[in-house]
């Protein structure tokens, strides 16, 4: 019986320290557009540069910069994750166009996140929290958020910001490996 209780002491002792370390504003799960899960209490120890995404839209070019972002800096720590919306009515119907045409137009191989709101009273939970955290709401497709280690501090960024903009580059690069 001390056995017993041993072992399941053993193993629920670091869950509940994984999930008491996790800042509330990164306890939430995603299914990407491949379906795969992702939880952002993974990546509670990087930078993570939030990006509400659309496929038609004028700032969509913004993709080969953050393809390029994530590439240069991922094995660094970096998280770039897409959210891709319809909010502003620029965005393909279905997770697997919006997939498709992420792949084949800009090569994207960071993290998107199926298909939600991310304005308004229907946005995500994750967006209502990012929302609260700068203060200020996507009022297009590509706005920004950095989030430093552990969700301490949240920074936004309008969408004529680009993703390698020097004040992003510059929150950034302290938070790498």
């Amino acid at each position: 019986m001390k056995y017993f209780l041993l072992l399941t002491l053993f193993f629920t002792i670091p869950y509940t320290v994984y999930a008491g370390d996790c800042p509330s504003l990164l306890n939430h799960q995603f299914k990407t557009l491949q379906g795969e899960n992702i939880d952002l209490c993974e990546y509670r120890n990087q930078p993570i540069l939030v990006v509400n995404t659309a496929s038609r839209c004028g700032f969509t070019p913004q993709f080969e910069k953050l393809e390029a972002m994530s590439k240069q800096y991922k094995d660094r720590g970096l998280l770039v994750i897409g959210f891709p919306s319809n909010d502003f009515r620029q965005e393909l119907q279905n997770d697997k166009d919006i997939g498709n045409f992420c792949k084949m137009t800009y090569g994207v191989k960071f993290p998107m996140i199926s298909k939600g709101a991310v304005s308004g009273p229907n946005a995500q939970p994750f967006y209502k929290e990012l929302i609260a955290a700068t203060g200020q709401e996507p009022k297009w497709n590509f706005h920004k958020y950095v989030i430093t280690s552990n969700g301490k501090v949240v920074h936004a960024f309008s969408s004529e910001v680009q993703p390698d903009d020097p004040e992003i580059i510059k929150l950034i690069k302290p938070e790498l490996k």
